[in-house]
Order: structure tokens, then C-alpha cells, then sequence
């Protein structure tokens, strides 16, 4: 298989799908209005991870690009939890891609303490051959949540998927105490705007 090939039109999905999220903080910032949008980051899986994905769940090569919905991700991470829900709206607003699937992590965590808002969307990217419909993952979190997924990934390579019952307790606990920083921060959320409309200004 040549994955070069194969993956250059998710690398084109990530790339475009990234320069309109920063559009939509930039049209925000110019309004001089806050921005849902705290930052972007995006990937297109590596061949090793998806060739191990595709074994563990018995999906034959020529069937991956179906069956694997996150080759292409982007993650869009936000100050706060309303910020999550506005940017999944405008998402659902727009006529260049479509929604496969929803999953709500964020008010229905997973039992390890993971919380973000996904979304499968179905996007066209322009080719040489003409369009090819791709599959794209967008995964949208705060800030806190980031942090906490970001080690407990960390976490789930060290360990290969069996992180010590220790450990995950504390996961678990450090996930709440990240959530309740979401909440605290959501209390005083007109505050911190104002407090950023100011030291911008200046």
C-alpha cells in the first residue's frame, strides 16, 4: 500500500479544516469579541498506530479508510465549558462538511475521568482525482480537560492500555479537580473576559 498516497488527502482535510477554525478566532478577535477558540492543533495518524488499530480490531486494509474515523483529527481547545457547545453549534451551522456522529463526553464522562466533545464529520477534499469524501475526527475540550488527556495518553502508552488501580484513582480524582476548575472558572467567566478586553485594548 502506498500510505503516502493514501494519507495525502487527510493531510489536506487537517490543514484546511485548521485555517477555518483560525478564521473563526480571528473574526472573533477582530470584533473585538472573546473567542471561544483558545487554540487548534491537529494530526494525521501515523501509519504504525493505524496499521495497530486496524489489527486490534480485525479491520482488513483495503476497509480502513471506512471503518477508521480518526486518521485525520483536530482538536479545538477552549477556556470554557460554554465555549465547547458554542463551537459544536457553528460546526453544525456550516454547509462545507457533514456530521457523521456526536459523542457528548463532556456531561457523560468516561468511567477513566476522560471528558471532550467528538465529532465525525465527513468532509470533500478537492484532488487531482476530484473529490474524495474524508473522514475527520474533531475532538473540542478546554483547557483543563487538555491537560488531563494529555497525560492520561501519556499514562496509557507507558503502561500499554493497564494503567496500576493506584494510579487510576488518582486519574480519576485529578479529573474532577479539572472539572471543577472548569466549573470555578464558568462562575467568574464575565470577570476573566473583561479582565482580556482590557489588557487587549492596552
Amino acid at each position: 500500500m502506498n500510505w503516502d498516497v493514501i494519507l495525502a488527502p487527510y493531510s489536506q482535510a487537517v490543514e484546511e479544516l485548521k485555517v477555518k477554525l483560525k478564521g473563526i478566532r480571528a473574526q472573533f478577535e477582530h470584533e473585538s469579541r472573546h473567542s471561544p477558540i483558545e487554540f487548534i492543533t491537529g494530526r494525521v495518524k501515523p501509519v504504525p498506530s493505524i496499521l495497530e488499530k486496524a489489527d486490534s480490531r480485525e479491520i482488513p486494509l483495503d476497509q480502513v479508510e471506512q471503518e477508521l474515523q480518526d486518521i485525520a483529527g483536530v482538536r479545538v481547545v477552549c477556556q470554557f465549558v460554554d465555549d465547547i457547545y458554542t463551537i459544536v453549534n457553528m460546526i453544525k451551522s456550516r454547509e462545507d462538511l457533514t456530521i457523521i456522529e456526536e459523542k457528548d463526553y463532556v456531561s457523560r464522562k468516561k468511567e477513566s475521568g476522560y471528558r471532550s466533545y467528538h465529532m465525525i464529520i465527513e468532509y470533500p477534499v478537492e484532488t487531482i482525482h476530484g473529490v474524495k469524501m474524508v473522514l475527520a475526527e474533531i475532538q473540542i475540550r478546554t483547557l483543563a480537560m487538555n491537560f488531563w488527556a494529555t497525560n492520561e495518553h501519556s499514562l496509557n502508552y507507558k503502561y500499554k492500555g493497564s494503567i496500576p488501580t493506584n494510579i487510576k484513582s488518582r486519574l480519576q480524582r485529578a479529573s474532577e479537580a479539572a472539572f471543577k476548575l472548569d466549573e470555578e472558572m464558568s462562575i467568574i467567566k464575565n470577570e476573566v473576559q473583561e479582565a482580556q478586553r482590557i489588557f487587549h485594548r492596552k
